[in-house]
């Protein structure tokens, strides 16, 4: 019990202190909030992350309940920022983004994550629990879980778990958003829950980049086409089939309809 109280404390103040920091710095236009924001949001998604990561060697129980409470926090929160490579790549498919912004985005989101990881050992160093205490001894050291996975099935459940989540985010943009961010949480905790044993169910390279990367059991060239090619490919294949796929084939019935209507007038 101790230890989840400490951990809850942990999350409590890294929420408030990022929103804080975003009131104080996104509320002039300049021009550069939308960077301030990727940073301030990234770093809050990755210690959070984090500091589950840890919680669910000890209660992962608690630690997916707390997952989904800890997703509808990041979407109330987060307002325009992704923090997530992924989502900025699908902005600037879609044309909402620059290919310089996107890329800015980007290079915010992963810095702010490397930032975030060390912060969180930091954190842990002052050793106020148990579990703390525990990784601060063992130098903060963490085994990949893709070691023994194969490349293929690991991709696949990356590309899975990120076709998901961005399926049910499209699936629900025209639900008002009080629901919408429940719904879209509730994905995420079940795709934590389903593909969190073979690769964590990461789904997003910058947090990626900070949480499995430095792990041992994978070499580098892995954790490339596993964390970051493996979600990228899940957001493409669900643009393609939202956007283009049941696009064409909605547009084709429509007009096979309106052309059989037609006949029959005629």
């Amino acid at each position: 019990m101790a230890v989840l109280v400490v951990s809850l404390y942990v999350l409590l103040l890294v929420v408030i202190t990022c929103e804080i920091a975003r009131k104080l710095l996104c509320r002039e236009r300049r021009g550069y909030e939308v960077y301030v924001a990727e940073i301030i949001s990234t770093v809050q998604l990755c210690a959070c992350s984090h500091e589950l990561q840890l919680l669910s060697d000890d209660a992962p129980e608690i630690a997916l309940t707390l997952t989904y409470v800890i997703s509808v926090v990041h979407a109330r929160t987060f307002r325009s920022a992704a923090g997530n490579p992924g989502a900025v790549l699908e902005r600037y498919w879609c044309g909402s983004l620059s290919g310089a912004c996107a890329l800015r985005r980007i290079a915010c989101q992963l810095a702010a994550a490397a930032a975030a990881g060390l912060g969180m050992q930091r954190a842990w160093a002052f050793e106020l629990s148990d579990l703390h205490a525990r990784h601060a001894r063992s130098g903060f050291a963490c085994a990949s879980p893709i070691e023994h996975v194969g490349l293929l099935e690991a991709v696949a459940v990356e590309l899975g778990c990120a076709f998901a989540v961005h399926a049910a985010a499209t699936l629900t943009r025209g639900v008002e958003e009080k629901y919408r961010v429940h719904a879209v949480a509730a994905v995420i905790t079940a795709v934590v829950y389903a593909g969190g044993s073979t690769t964590g169910a990461v789904f997003n390279p910058a947090l990626a980049l900070t949480s499995q990367f430095p792990c041992t059991g994978s070499t580098f060239v892995k954790n490339i086409l596993v964390y970051w090619l493996g979600p990228v490919l899940g957001i493409a294949c669900s643009l393609l089939l939202f956007n283009k796929v049941i696009v064409a084939f909605t547009s084709k019935s429509t007009s096979d309809k309106d052309q059989n209507l037609m006949k029959k007038r005629n």
